[in-house]
């Protein structure tokens, strides 16, 4: 198998340049933690200092347009967010889909666009409670996938991450069991679009990991690694997650 596990924060709207000590301090852990790759996608006011301090972290966006450039007010394109010192970006978040009405089109060429600029991306898709409480999680977020799938994709530049919309900063998870059926329909999925390359394709867990499930979390066959939320806003919580990763 042999998929370097992926560990990446998501601070979402959080961070200040007060807390670039926390960048530098995860950055070291990085460094410690070699064999993982680790990552912090920050709100984008902090991208270009935290390049400064990331040690053997990446720094990441949260969200790209889908255009290079022109009248998008407010927005900031894949071309900009790389010039800061980006190298990778999420699309797809839930709280994006929910709460800008994003659709798997949107998302789709976000990360075509991402990559276009040179970002790697981290493609995420979930379900609701009600979808997992009727017992259609596993269908409905494979075809959320493949909707949102890009021309192209590939395990060299994309990733994905689940996250059940009803577990993101709620402290409660699937069952280990509902993980490894979710992530293992995921990766049936990808190998309907992209073939022998889904073997190589990066699955993240995301919704509420942290130091005390991230190890068996990621002891499950198809999980490669997490996309983190509050447990990544400090380098004394983000630890043990990268050394369960390791």
């Amino acid at each position: 198998m042999g998929r370097r596990k992926l560990v990446v924060g998501n601070w979402k709207m959080n961070g200040l340049r007060a807390q670039l000590g926390e960048v530098e301090a995860i950055g070291g852990l990085a460094r410690d933690h070699a064999a993982v790759e680790v990552g912090l996608c920050l709100p984008a006011t902090l991208i270009a200092a935290a390049d400064g301090v990331k040690g053997g972290a990446f720094i990441g966006a949260q969200d790209c347009h889908m255009k290079a450039n022109g009248a998008h007010t407010g927005c900031l394109s894949a071309v900009m967010l790389a010039e800061a010192g980006a190298s990778w970006t999420i699309v797809g978040h839930s709280e994006r889909r929910q709460d800008q009405g994003e659709t798997d089109a949107d998302i789709a060429a976000k990360a075509l666009a991402a990559k276009a600029a040179g970002l790697k991306v981290i493609l995420c898709v979930g379900e609701s409670l009600d979808v997992r409480d009727a017992g259609n999680a596993e269908a409905v977020v494979s075809a959320q996938l493949l909707a949102s799938l890009p021309e192209g994709a590939a395990s060299d530049w994309l990733a994905i991450a689940y996250e059940p919309i009803w577990a993101i900063g709620t402290g409660r998870i699937p069952t280990m069991e509902a993980v490894a059926t979710m992530h293992a329909a995921l990766r049936a999925a990808l190998a309907s679009r992209i073939g022998a390359d889904a073997d190589a394709m990066r699955i993240l867990y995301g919704g509420s990991m942290n130091g005390d499930n991230a190890a068996e979390l990621l002891a499950i066959a198809d999980v490669d690694g997490g996309l983190i939320g509050g447990a990544s806003l400090t380098a004394e919580k983000f630890a043990p997650v990268i050394a369960a990763a390791a």
